[in-house]
């Protein structure tokens, strides 16, 4: 898996909790887990090479193939990646604020 799918469950290893209608969790989420390495905002750019904006995720998986994967743990061929597994409210609260940010 990318390095996009891991940092965003690390997140929600950290915090725990369910999406809201604001964002504010998943963004908490993503930020305080992925912004190391990751795009987490609408114009960032992310710091490491290998890492996609998140803003930009959909255009490469479907947001509810990431949900899934995220509900089934999430493992990476790279070594900076560990293996993550959330729980359905953090999932959902990533999930959510990842959709957000999606551009067309």
């Amino acid at each position: 898996m990318h390095i996009a799918l891991c940092c965003a469950v690390i997140a929600v290893l950290n915090f725990p909790g369910t999406a809201n209608a604001d964002n504010s969790q998943g963004k908490a989420l993503v930020e305080a887990n992925c912004g190391r390495c990751h795009a987490t905002g609408s114009v960032d750019k992310s710091s490491h090479p290998d890492a996609p904006a998140f803003r930009t995720l959909s255009q490469r998986y479907p947001l509810d193939a990431l949900e899934e994967a995220f509900a089934e743990g999430i493992s990476t061929g790279h070594p900076d990646m560990p293996e993550f597994v959330a729980t359905p409210g953090q999932i959902a609260a990533i999930i959510d604020y990842i959709g957000s940010l999606q551009q067309p």
